[in-house]
């Protein structure tokens, strides 16, 4: 079972219409003003540059993860504009959903001639590829 799969398939949707609209080759800072608007114009509710506390041990530390975008209070969309991901960009998300305790991250990469985006979930048997 997916989890939060209303919401993360309107949020792929409007990554895709990004996509669709602009190709690929833009700064990663464009694509995520476009999805910025097309979020609005879906009314899908989001924080742009949330700053999320990170624990260790219990502890928060005094350094914070800026994520690009959370979704619905609930979800990390990570955006790349690469050539292509790197299992490192997985391990980043995975670590963000691990440290804030957040559930699920979405990786979206608008720097291939496709968009390119996991689902990853926080739980190690939980990761969810699709393209």
């Amino acid at each position: 079972m997916l989890i939060y799969k209303e919401e993360s398939y309107k949020i792929i949707g409007a990554c895709m219409e990004v996509h669709n609209t602009l190709g690929c080759g833009f700064l990663e800072a464009v694509y995520q003003e476009a999805l910025a608007i097309e979020f609005e114009k879906r009314g899908i509710p989001y924080i742009r540059e949330a700053e999320l506390n990170i624990e260790y041990k219990g502890i928060i530390l005094s350094k914070k993860y800026n994520a690009d975008f959370i979704c619905y209070d609930k979800i990390i969309v990570e955006t790349k504009a690469l050539s292509e991901l790197a299992s490192t960009h997985q391990s980043q998300v995975i670590n963000y959903l691990n440290a804030t305790k957040l559930k699920l991250g979405i990786l979206v990469n608008f720097g291939e001639e496709s968009l390119n985006y996991l689902r990853l979930a926080n739980s190690k048997n939980d990761k969810i590829s699709e393209n």
